[in-house]
């Protein structure tokens, strides 16, 4: 089963971490991400842009509504991604949380919906 890992961050936090402290958090992100492909579980990961550089869209009674930038206002971004194969849910938590951003923000673990199969419902 395939589970996305989300990894938000504060920026104000994670950017003003020393050069020596980027340099060995990119180490540690690429030795998971490296351990992760070898096992056959890493399907992608990618970082995001800052939400400054994001474009919010809603389609309304036909109408497109463009904003600059996130909708909400919050401490912590949405910083990047990485979708992972596992038997299930603990598995999952247990290679998400090896991640360095774990330390730094937090992960979300959710699993990526089967579309062949009736949606899940709201609330449970």
């Amino acid at each position: 089963m395939r589970y996305v890992c989300l990894v938000y961050f504060e920026p104000g936090r994670f950017f003003t971490l020393s050069p020596e402290g980027h340099a060995e958090f990119r180490r540690e992100t690429t030795a998971l991400d490296d351990h992760l492909k070898a096992d056959g579980r890493l399907v992608f990961a990618q970082a995001l842009g800052l939400p400054e550089q994001a474009v919010t869209l809603r389609v309304r009674d036909g109408k497109l509504k463009a904003t600059d930038g996130p909708f909400i206002e919050t401490k912590e971004i949405l910083g990047g991604l990485f979708m992972i194969e596992a038997r299930d849910m603990a598995e999952a938590i247990q290679l998400a949380q090896k991640s360095p951003f774990t330390r730094v923000g937090s992960v979300e673990v959710r699993p990526v919906l089967d579309l062949t199969k009736p949606f899940p419902r709201a609330g449970g």
